[in-house]
């Protein structure tokens, strides 16, 4: 029996030998020290500051929606957690958007995107920001002077002479055109109007008021306001070539511009401009898919700063025509994005 015994010790020690800390068989999890998938890093932190024009414009909005959205599908795709920290004024204002900038340098965030009201007055600070070691990227209103690395957005001048494009094709003989725009400061906004003007010259039907209109604040009913305002100071206005959608935002033109008999094309198509389209006031809506201002802004931002790629500095975002044809593709598109759109183009073909 003792020898039996001494045999079983060393056969248990034999045994031990073989299986000499192979935790893989010995039913214990792996540990750091050999590497196992529990010894994963925590997810590191980057925020991305987002600075729109206006929290009262809808289509920024959407952008912030993209903007989430890329930061969900993307942060663990690279290991990483990804914040949206929104610092948009209220109303346009160049010098609030230049005064966030350099708070969010003060925070040490890891990238700045930024739609420029006033380009001349955020330049500053968009390059106070890349000498400090925090990116900047635009996006639908560029600052190009700027040490901003991409911009994201439609070609203006070529977003303003589609405008006027399809304007000339939907008139008939000679017509008087109005051009309506927002915030005379904004960069983009100045380019659409360069680009309407110019094509505008091309159809010798085409009329144009001497001056385009402005907005002092690009919200609905102030935008349908001016342009009421301007067709009663103007009664020869026939139709509108609308750089921004801004008054077809609200109903009270559903009305107004049917009784006059004029006629309407716009940049931007979302949900409540869709009626316009629906009644024939608009037979064309270019519209911007601003919601990729944010879902794709962002996917560019974590090539670059995550990822070290290399990324075209002007990243073009085509403009989607739409009328009752393609109605119902487009709801449902903005259905997509978290819009509320209204049933009935939901349902349409």
């Amino acid at each position: 029996m003792k020898k039996f015994s001494i045999l079983l010790a060393l056969a248990a020690l034999a045994l031990a030998g073989c299986n000499g800390g192979n935790q893989e068989n010995s039913g214990n999890p792996p540990t750091a020290q050999n590497g196992g998938s529990g010894n994963s890093p925590p997810a590191k932190d980057f925020t991305i500051t987002v600075i729109a024009k206006s929290t009262t414009n809808p289509v920024f909005q959407y952008a912030l929606a993209g903007a989430k959205a890329a930061a969900a599908d993307l942060g663990p795709k690279n290991h990483t957690h990804i914040q949206i920290d929104w610092e948009t004024p209220a109303n346009e204002d160049g010098q609030v958007q230049a005064q966030n900038i350099d708070q969010a340098v003060d925070r040490h965030v890891d990238a700045i995107l930024i739609s420029c009201s006033d380009a001349a007055k955020v330049t500053g600070s968009i390059n106070k920001a890349v000498d400090a070691g925090v990116p900047v990227m635009t996006f639908d209103s560029d600052a190009p002077d700027s040490k901003r690395f991409a911009f994201y957005g439609v070609d203006d001048e070529a977003a303003g002479a589609e405008v006027m494009d399809e304007l000339a094709k939907q008139v008939k003989g000679l017509t008087n055109v109005a051009i309506l725009s927002g915030n005379p400061n904004a960069p983009n906004l100045k380019k659409r109007v360069d680009g309407a003007t110019t094509e505008a010259a091309k159809y010798p039907n085409i009329k144009l008021l001497a001056q385009p209109f402005y907005l002092e604040h690009e919200t609905p009913d102030d935008a349908s306001q001016v342009v009421t305002n301007a067709m009663s100071a103007h009664p020869e206005i026939q139709a509108w070539a609308m750089i921004g959608g801004w008054p077809l935002f609200a109903k009270s033109l559903l009305t107004e511009l049917p009784s006059r008999h004029v006629k309407v094309v716009s940049v931007d198509a979302l949900p409540a401009e869709l009626a316009y389209v629906d009644a024939g006031i608009a037979p064309v809506l270019l519209a911007q898919p601003c919601y990729k201002w944010g879902y794709a802004s962002v996917g560019i931002i974590v090539d670059h700063v995550l990822n070290k790629k290399e990324v075209p500095v002007i990243n073009p975002m085509p403009l989607v025509p739409v009328t009752k044809a393609n109605l119902g593709d487009w709801a449902r598109t903005l259905k997509s994005w978290g819009a509320d759109v209204d049933p009935k183009y939901l349902a349409m073909k």
